[in-house]
This record gives C-alpha cells, sequence and structure tokens, in this order.
C-alpha cells in the first residue's frame, strides 16, 4: 500500500535551517508529482512547494519563496525540503504528498507530518 512517511523536523531558532525528507513506498514515486504541505494549530493548510516529475520544476508560495528548496531523488524514492532562514511563522505541521495534478495543490494522498517549531 502507499506511505509517505516524513522526517527531519524539530525545533530551531530564528534563522536557522532544517531539511525534511519524505520516504515513499508502494507506488511508483517517479510517476507523480509531489508536494509540502503545511498546518499550524488554528490556520488553514497551506501549500508550502510542489515538484514536477523529473524535479526540474518547482512551485513555492510566497510565503517561502527564495527560503525554501525543494528536491526529489526519484531513485531513492525521496523528496526533500531544505529550509533555511525559518521565521517563526513557519512553525507548523509539514506533510509530503502526492499531488494530483502537478500545476495545482490538489493532492492524493497526504503523509502523517513531521514538527517544525521555529522560536
Amino acid at each position: 500500500h502507499v506511505q509517505l512517511v516524513e522526517s527531519g523536523g524539530g525545533s530551531v531558532q530564528p534563522g536557522g535551517s532544517l531539511r525534511l525528507s519524505c520516504s515513499a513506498s508502494g507506488y511508483t514515486f517517479s510517476s507523480g508529482c509531489m508536494g509540502w504541505f503545511r498546518q499550524a494549530p488554528g490556520k488553514a493548510r497551506e501549500g508550502v512547494a510542489r515538484i514536477s516529475i523529473d524535479g526540474t520544476s518547482s512551485f513555492y508560495a510566497d510565503s517561502v519563496k527564495g527560503r525554501f528548496t525543494n528536491t526529489r531523488d526519484n531513485a531513492e524514492q525521496t523528496l526533500y525540503l531544505q529550509m533555511s532562514s525559518l521565521r517563526p511563522e513557519d512553525t507548523a505541521m509539514y506533510h509530503c504528498t502526492i499531488l494530483s495534478y502537478c500545476d495545482s495543490w490538489s493532492y492524493a494522498r497526504w503523509g502523517p507530518g513531521t514538527q517544525v517549531t521555529v522560536s
């Protein structure tokens, strides 16, 4: 069955960096676009970054543009999110997703998430 497992979250000070990973299994990872979402308590779910099937094209939310970088390793079936210049408002649970369409935030699958706390 399809599994998405995020890791790499933690607590950092403002200005710090973290690298999130998402290990995928149970399907052909290289067949679909992937995305990262985040959700903070009491706030709406927010699409953060999405990446094309071959990893050559990414789209970022304005809130993270220039600070976050989305990459993927299709051979390792892993998605990454490098986060730098972190801010307290980046605090949230981060989830990787299998996107339904490469040009939208519509998703088909959602991982359990990894917590990022910036304070």
